[in-house]
């Protein structure tokens, strides 16, 4: 399984074919949004899937892995501290401005960070220093997501629109996985685990370079922002209060869990802490900002236009960074936020939740895994996967034009759902797959690759999930898109995109001890069920816009 690149949102101009790669050469801009993609990608692509490969290979336990896959969450939660990036960094910041200063110190702690994870020696079952780049990679790549979001919605103008910057950062991105992922596992049978990271650090120049071309851009004003807020000032402080203690709690309670996790032996057991806290986190996290937000709405009807223009405050800031985007959308979409927010939340968990797990299926040797070496699936996940995921995407574009987004929605929720029973049927033997090639005659059409059996069975498995999740993704950004607010699109996207990793993050620290137990076809089989979910909330919100569409004209 490939891992996802992180989506935006899409404008009006749509660049296509050669035209982008073209332009991405011909303009200051371009150049540095390609790079800087490029060094959002590779510490992802490194910390969150490829560094399971070496945890696997030095015989780390599924569990373990499971834990250490939690530093995903610094992605779900960056939206917490982004107000920090608008503040310019002091010496740094004279020289280089407020958004190239952010970047130049974010991308030299990456470095720093997948470095200090290559010295470490996850073999000899000390994985503090493991778990601590980790974790530092994982903070500052999530922080530099935020500014080269800002960066590029700061930047774009007529000339070099938002739409091929987003184009242009997503081959950025791409390239970046392909490294990481399959060169990184061919290169790990040439130099070593070690070499890899060391190497991964190296590159990050090519994010620096980026930085250094990059014109800095103007500031954005927030006054328009001020104008849209709602509540008195007092009611804002106090749900700004209450919503940052609870985001607070819930970091407390992950933070806590994964160090006692990785100091104690025997470790706690994750599922039980799942099953005990992760409701109560999901309620600080999500249910109680969104309740908050709607109250906000409901008593922000009187407010005043001198309270809202009126000079921001430090809490004010915080306010129009963290709440004001899910305040607008609680007040546009009303009731129906509560369906809207749990199709985001459920909508990728059926290809996300077992992302971390996928190199240890493909590559280990127990629990019905498949013991594929590093180039093999190099060349079946980070190579033939990463095609077969752009022709998803084709695919779920194409259904965008022909079909509608409510129907792609619908399928995309439909096939990845179900080619995670190919997955369980590769775990249990591959009868199916087996018995499906066989007739097809694909088999001979692999032979005459040099492609023998096990790989060619794993090769159309993964092409049936990337091509689903491709198409899947095409339609949830189209959807998204949709929802966010123009004003609040690039905070909108990110809280929504934060939401779909949210869930599935915090289930696999549970999903590992599941896999050690009873195996990766249990694993598939629950994944499988939980896209049912999606279906059902796809179904439900496909309602309620029929419902508004109704009502519109009489309104």
């Amino acid at each position: 399984m490939t891992v996802p690149a992180p989506e935006v949102a899409a404008t009006d101009v749509k660049p296509k074919g050669l035209g982008v790669l073209k332009a991405a050469f011909r303009e200051r801009r371009t150049l540095a949004m390609l790079l800087l993609g490029f060094s959002a990608g590779l510490p992802f692509a490194m910390l969150i899937g490829t560094l399971n490969a070496w945890l696997d290979a030095a015989g780390v336990s599924i569990a373990t892995i499971g834990i250490l896959s939690w530093i995903g969450l610094f992605g779900a939660f960056r939206f917490l501290w982004s107000p920090a990036v608008g503040w310019t960094p002091p010496v740094i910041g004279r020289r280089f401005g407020r958004r190239r200063s952010w970047l130049l110190v974010l991308q030299l702690i990456i470095a720093v960070a997948l470095a200090l994870v290559a010295v470490s020696r996850p073999e000899s079952g000390v994985l503090g220093p493991l778990a601590l780049g980790a974790a530092l990679g994982a903070f500052a790549f999530a922080t530099q997501d935020i500014v080269i979001d800002a960066w590029r919605i700061e930047v774009a103008d007529e000339r070099v629109p938002i739409d091929l910057l987003s184009t242009i950062y997503q081959l950025g991105y791409r390239t970046a996985a392909l490294a990481g992922g399959a060169g990184a596992l061919l290169l790990a049978d040439a130099i070593g685990w070690p070499g890899v990271f060391v190497t991964a650090a190296l590159l990050m120049g090519l994010g620096l370079i980026g930085t250094l071309i990059a014109p800095e851009p103007q500031p954005v004003s927030r006054e328009q922002v001020a104008k849209e807020r709602k509540g008195s000032p007092t009611l804002r402080m106090a749900v700004l209060g209450a919503t940052l203690l609870a985001w607070g709690w819930a970091a407390f309670m992950l933070v806590q869990f994964m160090v006692t996790a990785l100091t104690t032996n025997p470790a706690p057991s994750a599922r039980e802490f799942t099953t005990t806290w992760g409701p109560w986190i999901v309620a600080a996290t999500v249910i109680l900002p969104a309740a908050l937000s709607g109250l906000i709405v409901w008593k922000g009807r009187a407010a005043t236009a001198a309270e809202g223009a009126a000079p921001a405050s430090f809490f004010d800031t915080l306010y129009d960074a963290i709440l004001a985007p899910l305040v607008e959308l609680m007040g546009r979409l009303g009731w129906g936020a509560v369906i809207v927010l749990c199709l985001i939340l459920t909508y990728r968990i059926t290809d996300g939740v077992w992302g971390p797990f996928a190199f240890p299926f493909y590559m280990g040797d127990t629990g019905g895994a498949l013991g594929h070496t590093n180039a093999e699936v190099a060349l079946a996940s980070k190579t033939f996967g990463v095609i077969m995921t752009i022709v998803g995407i084709a695919l779920g574009g194409w259904a965008l034009l022909v079909i509608g987004r409510m129907w792609s929605l619908l399928l995309g929720a439909i096939v990845t759902s179900a080619t995670n029973l190919l997955f369980v049927d590769l775990a249990q033997g591959a009868p199916n797959v087996h018995a499906f090639m066989s007739t097809t005659g694909l088999y001979a059409l692999f032979g005459a690759f040099q492609i023998g059996e096990p790989l060619a069975r794993l090769m159309l498995v993964i092409a049936g999930e990337n091509i689903a999740g491709g198409f899947a993704g095409a339609a949830f950004v189209a959807y998204l898109s949709a929802l966010s607010n123009r004003m609040f699109g690039a905070v909108q996207f990110a809280v929504f995109i934060s939401l779909a990793l949210l869930i599935g993050t915090l289930g696999r620290g549970a999903l590992g001890e599941i896999v050690e137990i009873e195996g990766f076809a249990s694993m598939f089989i629950i994944a499988a069920w939980l896209g049912l979910l999606a279906i059902v909330f796809v179904l439900v919100e496909w309602v309620r816009l029929g419902l508004e569409a109704r009502k519109a004209p009489a309104a």
